[in-house]
């Protein structure tokens, strides 16, 4: 049993692809007491609004976490935050890197003061592989918010708020996903761009994301950040298994983005344990009493955890099983 179950529960950019996901599992298998959506765009709210069926469990908070007042408002009587919101897009953030900065960082911050403010039990903030030795400037705007959430539990050692990140790769039919757009230019007969043909991507669904949130949940101490341990594949084993035989070209690395992907660096690799299905990075300084936990596996020095380096891979049949699935 989950500690969500019967909870208050808020979670911020609740109206994108993982939020749907994850308010979908909480209303099925959880059945909150209250879920509140906070989301800034009125039009996706009552989509998704639609798509629940108005279910009178959910709450809708028109909002910004640049907003902390009214964040405040809307964790009010909230035990339980997932913080989804973000700016996420590597090119636009090299144009508009003062806007990246106030909704990734300066609003991480507002989360915290507003968690601990309203008194909220745990926060889980998303994080992204892009955050691992950071090369663009949306990576850099979260990795800061990693270490924001991270240090957060100092700043709340005498609150009962705590706080953990989780960070992941890629998300198979997530918005932005590159499963429909080859599958509309293969349509329409085009040869699919593929940056580089060596590029290899960590791979997880919808779902495992999801559920990997929730058991973080009730894992956590505070301070820790939790990378699942999933498979890797190939950029031109996933343009085969969605259009089997479809002419590929290579268009080149865009700027800012990285051949081989990375979700723990190797200087992290000192404070990271391998625990069952995931890696647990601990916190540098833990002055607010955490305990590391007891049944984890030390790494060996140096290890970096890369897409190119993974034991574990995806094939093009498991890819293909997994594309038909979203169909």
């Amino acid at each position: 049993m989950s500690e969500l179950e019967g909870s208050s529960i808020l979670v911020t950019g609740g109206t994108g692809s993982f939020g749907k996901a994850f308010v979908r599992t909480l209303l099925d298998r959880y059945d909150p007491r209250r879920l509140v959506i906070l989301s800034r765009d009125e039009l996706k709210q009552y989509e998704v609004r639609r798509m629940f069926d108005d279910d009178p469990r959910l709450r809708w908070f028109i909002g910004d976490v640049r907003d902390q007042p009214r964040l405040r408002r809307a964790m009010h009587g909230v035990d339980y935050v997932v913080h989804a919101a973000a700016l996420k897009q590597v090119d636009t953030a090299e144009y508009n890197p003062f806007e990246y900065i106030r909704t990734n960082v300066e609003g991480s911050q507002n989360v915290v003061e507003a968690a601990i403010d309203s008194g909220v039990k745990k926060v889980v903030a998303l994080s992204t592989d892009k955050a691992s030795s950071p090369i663009n400037l949306y990576g850099a705007t979260k990795l800061c918010a990693d270490r924001l959430f991270v240090s957060a539990n100092h700043y709340a050692a005498t609150y009962e708020t705590r706080f953990c990140v989780v960070r992941y790769g890629n998300v198979l039919g997530s918005r932005g996903s590159v499963v429909p757009l080859f599958k509309r230019l293969a349509a329409e007969g085009q040869s699919l761009p593929i940056t580089d043909k060596r590029m290899t991507r960590f791979w997880i669904t919808l779902p495992q994301a999801v559920q990997f949130v929730i058991d973080s949940f009730d894992m956590m101490d505070g301070g820790e950040l939790y990378v699942p341990r999933i498979p890797s594949m190939r950029m031109v084993d996933l343009a085969e298994a969605i259009v089997p035989g479809a002419a590929t070209h290579e268009i080149g690395i865009r700027p800012g983005e990285k051949l081989h992907e990375e979700m723990i660096a190797a200087d992290d690799s000192r404070r990271t344990l391998r625990l069952g299905d995931r890696y647990v990075v601990m916190p540098y300084v833990a002055g607010w009493g955490y305990t590391p936990p007891t049944d984890g596996e030390t790494v060996p020095d140096g290890f970096a955890y890369r897409s190119d380096t993974n034991d574990l891979w995806l094939s093009t049949e498991q890819l293909q099983e997994m594309v038909a699935e979203l169909t």
